[in-house]
């Protein structure tokens, strides 16, 4: 069974960081909560479209583009047990739900961001997107 995800809800994914893809590597070391950034749907070619951006509770590295997740995105994210929490809009992960090796589409979300809060985010990762770096393509 696959489940349907929406844009902006946290789940559980093997994130490849792209400083791991620059060195070759094609898995990561762990699971780790993300954030649904963008769900695309197929419905020609029955295919699910991801945008995956990642969460972290380590401050970014200066060469990252990071944005502070407040408190109350936190609990609403599931994700209490963060003392802080970043999510990193500089890099991302696309992968295609039907076809991937890395999400388990059976799991449920453990929580999502508000809309206006991911409106801040997406906004802030268009910038990035437009000048085409940091995607890591996860679909190989």
């Amino acid at each position: 069974m696959t489940n349907s995800f929406d844009d902006g809800e946290i789940v559980e994914y093997e994130y490849l960081w792209e400083w791991q893809a620059q060195k070759g590597r094609t898995n990561a070391e762990k699971d780790r909560p993300v954030c649904l950034a963008m769900v695309i749907r197929d419905d020609e070619q029955g295919l699910t479209h991801l945008i995956i951006l990642p969460i972290s509770g380590t401050p970014p590295r200066p060469d990252q583009d990071a944005m502070a997740i407040p408190a109350l995105e936190l609990r609403r994210a599931g994700l209490s047990d963060f003392k802080s929490g970043w999510i990193t809009v500089s890099e991302y992960n696309y992968d295609v739900l039907e076809r991937s090796f890395y999400f388990d589409s059976n799991q449920k979300p453990r929580g999502r961001f508000s809309g206006p809060f991911m409106d801040q985010i997406l906004m802030r990762f268009r910038r990035h997107l437009v000048q085409k770096r940091g995607r890591i393509d996860r679909t190989r």
